[in-house]
């Protein structure tokens, strides 16, 4: 068993799995159908040149970056561990930038995330990442989009033939000739004078969008 994870975690290990994720991950996308929602949500932000925070449950990794339709890139706030190094590889192929975390040194990966909004980037955050608990929004999310005053846009993500891992956050693996969904939501803006304790309030609403989003990507599937 430890074999296995050293092995996993090896860089050219991760290099040649990463290849062959993408490979599976681009087949799934040529031989299923994919349909958007609210697209002209994002078109307007992509148009200007105004940066937005993109939200999406962890579960819900596997294709998001087709969802983005802009030569610009978005970067996907990841952890420094194996998994999200992993991440990182198989992001490269659609265009989708890696962030890491660093628990150590919390301030460094705030001012990078702050940088690249200043500078009309845009930002991917899974607020229930890297570790859980599934689908309960952080306040991390809240406090960055309150900081940089920058809006949050939900947007939630269904396949009509699918499995689920065992894993902490059920990832879910799309299978090829599928229908798939994207459904985006509108964007929330968090108030730069909002108190402590209405944060949660905050949290709650965009777990709500979230989830409403996804359920409205499960029926178009359908």
């Amino acid at each position: 068993m430890r074999i296995k994870k050293k092995l996993l975690r090896n860089f050219f290990v991760q290099n040649i799995l990463g290849f062959f994720t993408f490979l599976y991950i681009r087949t799934v996308n040529l031989t299923s159908s994919i349909q958007f929602e609210n697209e002209t949500i994002p078109k307007q932000f992509w148009n200007n040149d105004k940066p937005f925070i993109l939200a999406f449950w962890h579960s819900q990794l596997m294709m998001i970056g087709f969802s983005w339709k802009k030569n610009k890139n978005v970067n996907i706030l990841a952890s420094g561990h194996s998994d999200g190094k992993f991440g990182a590889i198989v992001g490269k192929y659609f265009n989708l930038n890696n962030i890491q975390t660093s628990k150590k040194n919390k301030s460094i990966s705030l001012k990078s995330i702050f940088k690249l909004l200043n500078d009309n980037n845009y930002i991917g955050i899974t607020p229930d990442g890297p570790r859980g608990p599934k689908e309960i929004v952080s306040e991390g999310i809240i406090k960055i989009a309150k900081s940089s005053k920058v809006p949050i846009i939900p947007i939630g993500f269904w396949s009509s033939k699918n499995f689920k891992l065992k894993s902490w956050d059920s990832f879910l693996i799309t299978l090829p000739f599928s229908k798939c969904s994207f459904v985006w939501s509108k964007p929330l803006e968090i108030p730069n004078n909002i108190h402590k304790n209405q944060i949660q309030y905050y949290q709650k609403l965009l777990q709500e969008k979230i989830n409403q989003s996804v359920k409205k990507a499960q029926n178009n599937c359908q």
